[in-house]
Protein backbone atom coordinates (compact mmCIF):
# COMPACT_ATOMS: atom_id res chain seq x y z
CA UNK A 1 0.00 0.00 0.00
CA UNK A 2 1.39 3.38 -1.01
CA UNK A 3 1.15 6.38 1.29
CA UNK A 4 -1.08 9.16 -0.03
CA UNK A 5 0.66 12.41 0.80
CA UNK A 6 -0.98 15.82 0.73
CA UNK A 7 2.40 17.52 1.18
CA UNK A 8 6.03 16.33 1.35
CA UNK A 9 7.35 14.41 4.33
CA UNK A 10 10.98 14.63 5.46
CA UNK A 11 12.57 11.70 7.27
CA UNK A 12 15.62 12.58 9.36
CA UNK A 13 18.42 10.70 11.07
CA UNK A 14 21.08 12.28 13.25
CA UNK A 15 24.46 11.16 14.48
CA UNK A 16 25.48 13.11 17.58
CA UNK A 17 28.04 13.60 20.32
CA UNK A 18 25.74 11.77 22.76
CA UNK A 19 22.15 11.35 23.90
CA UNK A 20 21.64 14.30 26.25
CA UNK A 21 19.25 16.78 24.62
CA UNK A 22 20.49 19.61 26.81
CA UNK A 23 24.21 19.37 26.05
CA UNK A 24 24.92 17.12 23.05
CA UNK A 25 25.28 18.28 19.47
CA UNK A 26 24.70 17.03 15.93
CA UNK A 27 27.72 15.75 13.97
CA UNK A 28 25.85 14.38 10.94
CA UNK A 29 22.38 14.97 9.55
CA UNK A 30 20.66 13.06 6.77
CA UNK A 31 17.33 14.29 5.40
CA UNK A 32 15.21 12.34 2.94
CA UNK A 33 12.34 14.37 1.46
CA UNK A 34 9.58 12.29 -0.11
CA UNK A 35 7.48 14.42 -2.44
CA UNK A 36 3.74 14.03 -3.02
CA UNK A 37 4.48 12.26 -6.33
CA UNK A 38 6.76 9.76 -4.56
CA UNK A 39 10.04 11.22 -5.82
CA UNK A 40 12.83 11.61 -3.27
CA UNK A 41 15.52 14.17 -2.50
CA UNK A 42 18.40 13.32 -0.15
CA UNK A 43 20.48 15.85 1.77
CA UNK A 44 23.37 14.80 4.00
CA UNK A 45 25.82 17.00 5.89
CA UNK A 46 28.65 16.54 8.37
CA UNK A 47 28.53 19.21 11.08
CA UNK A 48 31.23 20.56 13.36
CA UNK A 49 29.57 20.28 16.79
CA UNK A 50 31.90 22.73 18.51
CA UNK A 51 32.56 20.20 21.26
CA UNK A 52 34.64 16.98 21.26
CA UNK A 53 33.09 13.71 20.11
CA UNK A 54 33.75 11.16 22.88
CA UNK A 55 35.74 8.09 21.73
CA UNK A 56 32.98 5.72 22.85
CA UNK A 57 30.50 7.60 20.64
CA UNK A 58 32.88 7.56 17.66
CA UNK A 59 33.10 3.79 18.17
CA UNK A 60 29.33 3.61 17.49
CA UNK A 61 28.89 5.87 14.44
CA UNK A 62 32.48 6.10 13.14
CA UNK A 63 32.61 9.90 12.95
CA UNK A 64 35.82 11.32 14.38
CA UNK A 65 36.79 14.80 15.51
CA UNK A 66 39.13 15.06 12.51
CA UNK A 67 36.28 14.27 10.11
CA UNK A 68 34.22 17.24 11.32
CA UNK A 69 37.09 19.66 12.03
CA UNK A 70 36.55 21.56 8.76
CA UNK A 71 32.81 20.91 8.48
CA UNK A 72 30.36 23.82 8.77
CA UNK A 73 28.74 24.57 12.12
CA UNK A 74 25.02 24.08 12.66
CA UNK A 75 24.59 27.85 12.62
CA UNK A 76 26.08 27.98 9.13
CA UNK A 77 23.68 25.28 7.89
CA UNK A 78 20.56 26.26 9.85
CA UNK A 79 18.77 28.28 7.16
CA UNK A 80 19.48 25.65 4.50
CA UNK A 81 18.05 22.93 6.77
CA UNK A 82 15.03 25.00 7.74
CA UNK A 83 14.23 25.77 4.10
CA UNK A 84 14.51 22.07 3.21
CA UNK A 85 11.97 21.24 5.95
CA UNK A 86 9.57 24.06 5.09
CA UNK A 87 6.01 22.97 4.32
CA UNK A 88 6.72 19.32 5.14
CA UNK A 89 5.53 16.75 7.62
CA UNK A 90 8.26 14.98 9.58
CA UNK A 91 9.31 11.40 10.18
CA UNK A 92 12.15 9.17 11.31
CA UNK A 93 13.11 6.27 13.54
CA UNK A 94 12.85 7.07 17.26
CA UNK A 95 12.67 10.61 15.91
CA UNK A 96 9.85 11.92 18.11
CA UNK A 97 11.89 11.31 21.27
CA UNK A 98 15.36 12.21 20.04
CA UNK A 99 16.08 13.44 16.49
CA UNK A 100 13.45 16.16 16.15
CA UNK A 101 13.78 17.34 19.78
CA UNK A 102 17.57 17.66 19.35
CA UNK A 103 17.16 19.52 16.06
CA UNK A 104 14.80 21.98 17.76
CA UNK A 105 17.39 22.43 20.53
CA UNK A 106 20.06 23.24 17.94
CA UNK A 107 17.81 25.88 16.36
CA UNK A 108 17.02 27.41 19.75
CA UNK A 109 20.72 27.53 20.71
CA UNK A 110 21.40 29.89 17.81
CA UNK A 111 18.28 31.97 18.44
CA UNK A 112 16.04 30.49 15.73
CA UNK A 113 12.61 29.05 16.41
CA UNK A 114 11.58 26.01 14.38
CA UNK A 115 7.80 25.90 14.32
CA UNK A 116 6.41 22.37 14.71
CA UNK A 117 2.77 23.51 14.81
CA UNK A 118 0.53 21.93 12.21
CA UNK A 119 3.05 19.30 11.16
CA UNK A 120 2.38 15.58 11.36
CA UNK A 121 5.17 13.61 13.05
CA UNK A 122 5.37 9.91 12.29
CA UNK A 123 7.85 7.74 14.17
CA UNK A 124 8.53 4.50 12.30
CA UNK A 125 9.98 2.99 15.48
CA UNK A 126 6.66 3.47 17.24
CA UNK A 127 4.84 1.56 14.49
CA UNK A 128 7.49 -1.14 14.63
CA UNK A 129 7.43 -1.46 18.41
CA UNK A 130 3.65 -1.47 18.30
CA UNK A 131 3.60 -4.29 15.74
CA UNK A 132 6.97 -6.09 16.03
CA UNK A 133 9.12 -4.84 18.95
CA UNK A 134 12.86 -4.72 17.97
CA UNK A 135 15.51 -2.38 16.49
CA UNK A 136 16.16 -0.86 13.03
CA UNK A 137 18.41 -3.67 11.79
CA UNK A 138 15.83 -6.27 12.83
CA UNK A 139 13.04 -4.17 11.35
CA UNK A 140 14.90 -3.94 8.03
CA UNK A 141 15.47 -7.69 8.04
CA UNK A 142 11.87 -8.44 9.03
CA UNK A 143 10.05 -6.06 6.69
CA UNK A 144 12.44 -5.78 3.75
CA UNK A 145 14.21 -9.18 3.87
CA UNK A 146 17.56 -7.41 3.69
CA UNK A 147 20.55 -6.99 5.94
CA UNK A 148 21.27 -3.38 6.96
CA UNK A 149 24.82 -2.57 5.85
CA UNK A 150 26.66 0.40 7.39
CA UNK A 151 24.38 0.63 10.41
CA UNK A 152 24.85 3.96 12.24
CA UNK A 153 25.68 5.65 8.97
CA UNK A 154 23.02 8.36 8.88
CA UNK A 155 22.30 8.08 5.14
CA UNK A 156 22.05 4.28 5.24
CA UNK A 157 19.88 4.37 8.37
CA UNK A 158 17.41 6.93 7.04
CA UNK A 159 17.06 5.18 3.68
CA UNK A 160 16.37 1.93 5.51
CA UNK A 161 13.84 3.73 7.73
CA UNK A 162 11.85 4.92 4.71
CA UNK A 163 11.91 1.41 3.20
CA UNK A 164 10.69 -0.05 6.50
CA UNK A 165 7.86 2.51 6.62
CA UNK A 166 6.78 1.62 3.07
CA UNK A 167 6.84 -2.09 3.95
CA UNK A 168 4.79 -1.45 7.12
CA UNK A 169 2.10 0.28 5.06
CA UNK A 170 2.00 -2.73 2.77
CA UNK A 171 1.94 -5.28 5.59
CA UNK A 172 -0.59 -3.50 7.83
CA UNK A 173 -3.48 -2.18 5.72
CA UNK A 174 -5.12 -1.02 8.96
CA UNK A 175 -2.56 1.78 9.03
CA UNK A 176 -4.42 3.40 6.14
CA UNK A 177 -2.97 5.59 3.44
CA UNK A 178 -2.46 8.93 5.18
CA UNK A 179 -0.26 10.18 8.00
CA UNK A 180 -3.43 11.03 9.92
CA UNK A 181 -4.68 7.43 9.75
CA UNK A 182 -1.28 6.09 10.82
CA UNK A 183 -1.19 8.39 13.84
CA UNK A 184 -4.78 7.53 14.76
CA UNK A 185 -4.01 3.80 14.87
CA UNK A 186 -0.71 3.85 16.77
CA UNK A 187 -1.54 6.80 19.05
CA UNK A 188 0.92 9.33 20.38
CA UNK A 189 1.52 10.86 23.77
CA UNK A 190 0.24 14.41 24.09
CA UNK A 191 3.38 16.21 25.20
CA UNK A 192 4.23 19.76 26.12
CA UNK A 193 7.99 19.69 25.56
CA UNK A 194 10.02 17.24 23.51
CA UNK A 195 11.99 16.02 26.52
CA UNK A 196 8.64 14.99 28.05
CA UNK A 197 9.32 16.82 31.30
CA UNK A 198 5.71 18.00 31.00
CA UNK A 199 2.74 16.20 29.46
CA UNK A 200 -0.91 16.95 28.91
CA UNK A 201 -3.55 15.31 31.09
CA UNK A 202 -7.21 16.20 30.66
CA UNK A 203 -6.20 19.24 28.66
CA UNK A 204 -3.84 20.66 31.30
CA UNK A 205 -0.05 20.55 31.68
CA UNK A 206 1.41 18.38 34.45
CA UNK A 207 5.00 17.74 35.48
CA UNK A 208 6.32 14.35 34.39
CA UNK A 209 9.43 14.15 36.57
CA UNK A 210 10.89 14.92 39.98
CA UNK A 211 9.25 15.82 43.25
CA UNK A 212 6.26 17.45 41.52
CA UNK A 213 5.56 14.60 39.11
CA UNK A 214 1.81 14.34 38.48
CA UNK A 215 1.09 17.85 39.73
CA UNK A 216 -0.39 20.64 37.62
CA UNK A 217 2.38 22.91 36.33
CA UNK A 218 0.25 26.02 37.02
CA UNK A 219 -0.29 24.98 40.63
CA UNK A 220 3.42 24.36 41.23
CA UNK A 221 4.44 27.66 39.64
CA UNK A 222 1.87 29.52 41.74
CA UNK A 223 2.76 27.86 45.03
CA UNK A 224 6.53 27.51 44.46
CA UNK A 225 7.73 30.07 41.87
CA UNK A 226 11.35 29.31 42.79
CA UNK A 227 10.89 25.93 41.08
CA UNK A 228 10.68 27.83 37.80
CA UNK A 229 13.95 29.62 38.61
CA UNK A 230 15.64 26.32 39.46
CA UNK A 231 14.65 24.74 36.13
CA UNK A 232 15.73 27.80 34.16
CA UNK A 233 19.18 27.77 35.82
CA UNK A 234 19.65 24.00 35.57
CA UNK A 235 20.70 21.69 32.74
CA UNK A 236 17.33 21.25 31.06
CA UNK A 237 16.73 21.36 27.28
CA UNK A 238 16.01 24.82 25.88
CA UNK A 239 12.69 23.64 24.48
CA UNK A 240 11.60 22.58 27.99
CA UNK A 241 12.56 26.02 29.32
CA UNK A 242 10.77 27.74 26.44
CA UNK A 243 7.51 25.88 27.06
CA UNK A 244 7.76 26.31 30.83
CA UNK A 245 8.26 30.05 30.36
CA UNK A 246 5.11 30.21 28.24
CA UNK A 247 3.14 28.51 31.02
CA UNK A 248 4.82 30.67 33.69
CA UNK A 249 3.92 33.91 31.90
CA UNK A 250 0.36 32.73 31.34
CA UNK A 251 0.03 31.69 34.99
CA UNK A 252 1.43 34.96 36.34
CA UNK A 253 -0.92 36.97 34.12
CA UNK A 254 -3.89 34.90 35.21
CA UNK A 255 -2.99 35.35 38.89
CA UNK A 256 -2.54 39.10 38.40
CA UNK A 257 -6.01 39.40 36.87
CA UNK A 258 -7.72 37.61 39.74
Amino acid sequence: MKLKLTRPIVFMDLETTGLNLAVDRIVEIALLKVQVDGSRVMKRKLINPGIPIPPEVTAVHGITNDMVANAPSFKELANEIRQFLEGSDLGGYNSNKFDWPLLVEEFLRIGLDFNMDGRELVDVQKIYHNMEPRNLSAAYRFYCSKELENSHNAEADISATWEVFEAQLERYPQLGETLESVKKLIGEDVIVDFARRMVMENGREIFNFGKHKGKLVEDVLTQEPTYYDWIMKSEFPLHTKKKLTEIFNRTMLKNKLK
